[in-house]
């Protein structure tokens, strides 16, 4: 009874086109961000912020940049690690070769990097799509693969290196401790978060979800489809390029390319289908799912008092793994954003039955 809009009547348009326009909506989201900023430094352990929940928020934010793409806009991607890894080496030469440029500046120009990438990569999409389109994307990584492993462009040294910890510095707050790093990242997330959300619910968003419906339709009804899918592969590209600058600088410490190969955008690629297509919170609950399960698939043998060799816990991690993304995907196609909605709907009509 708890979980009703009863007496929340809409009064102008505003109003109605809320985000969240149930107020117990909005009250949790505001517990679970006072929470996360507030309580989450203060209780969480280092080892849980620097290993666990900081990945977690980056990879979220690299899903949510992938989901616009292909949940929202319909155009499969399978380069997504180079997009990646192009924010990253792109903000790491910005801070190596501009020591006073603002850390904060320096992501967001190498997600302008990854988005002029990301668009010349999407070029393609005017006129291929399905299985062909993400074999074009597939070339992305491969060429990103090949360029930074034997080539470093704008520097004659190695393409890897370390982050200084000087660089760590935004407006005079040193990001030095897993705790910082962690709010650091947070806010990224959730400024990202809510664009990506305000972007999809915009005209730009409504044009993406036509073109992934039926782009032959949408374009008879007035939407350029060269418009649409060159945006959604340049925010697409923006938002993910930052990701891969934070995953650089504040979770690695240091610029590596071996971090973006292809298993990153497989990676990404299931964490979208999982958490569910066209849903920034199914983002959220795609990286949770990739990133907690391995983790409690290790800790369960233990737990229950069995030991079994790292070789064949790493097998084991593996397969179970396997299993359970097949289970999801053919109990819910949807994802688990779908489950989500599912259970809010349910919740809204009980104890009654319709």
């Amino acid at each position: 009874m708890l979980y009703r809009e009863n007496g929340q009547f809409k009064t102008s348009y505003r109003s109605d086109q809320q985000i969240f326009p149930i107020l117990q909506d909005r009250v949790a989201i505001l517990a679970l961000l006072l929470f996360a900023f507030i309580a989450v430094p203060m209780l969480a352990s280092d080892y849980m912020m620097r290993a666990i929940i900081t990945p977690f928020l980056i990879l979220s934010l690299a899903a949510i940049g992938l989901n616009i793409l292909v949940g929202y806009c319909g155009q499969i991607s399978l380069g997504t690690g180079a997009f990646m890894a192009v924010g990253a080496y792109a903000a790491y030469n910005f801070v190596v070769r501009l020591p006073e440029l603002n850390l904060v500046v320096a992501m967001l120009l190498g997600g302008v990097c990854a988005t002029l990438f990301g668009v010349a990569f999407g070029i393609p999409s005017l006129r291929i799509r399905g299985l062909y389109l993400a074999v074009a994307t597939l070339a992305a990584q491969f060429f990103t693969d090949w360029m930074f492993l034997r080539i470093s462009w704008f520097t004659n040294d190695s393409a890897s290196g370390s982050v200084s910890v000087s660089a760590l510095d935004v407006f005079g707050w040193a990001i030095n401790t897993p705790a910082r790093k962690y709010l650091f990242c947070l806010s990224f997330v959730a400024v990202f978060a809510l664009l990506a959300k305000n972007l999809t619910r915009s005209s730009i968003g409504r044009e993406w979800m036509a073109i992934r419906d039926m782009d032959v339709a949408a374009s008879v009804i007035g939407i350029r489809p060269m418009y649409a899918k060159l945006t959604a592969f340049g925010v697409s590209s923006f938002i993910v390029g930052v990701a891969g600058a934070l995953w650089a600088f504040v979770h690695l410490g240091s610029w590596e390319p071996a971090a973006f190969s292809i298993d990153r955008s497989f990676q990404l690629l299931f964490m979208v289908i999982i958490g569910g297509l066209g849903s920034i919170m199914g983002s959220f609950f795609g990286a949770a799912f990739i990133v907690l399960l391995p983790i409690a698939l290790n800790r369960i043998p233990e737990l229950i008092g069995i030991e079994i060799s790292t070789a064949t816990s790493s097998h084991l991690e593996l397969m179970i793994f396997g299993g359970l993304i097949v289970f999801f995907l053919i109990v819910e196609p949807h994802g688990l954003a779908r489950l989500w909605s599912t259970g809010k709907e349910k919740l809204r009509l009980w104890p009654f039955p319709h």
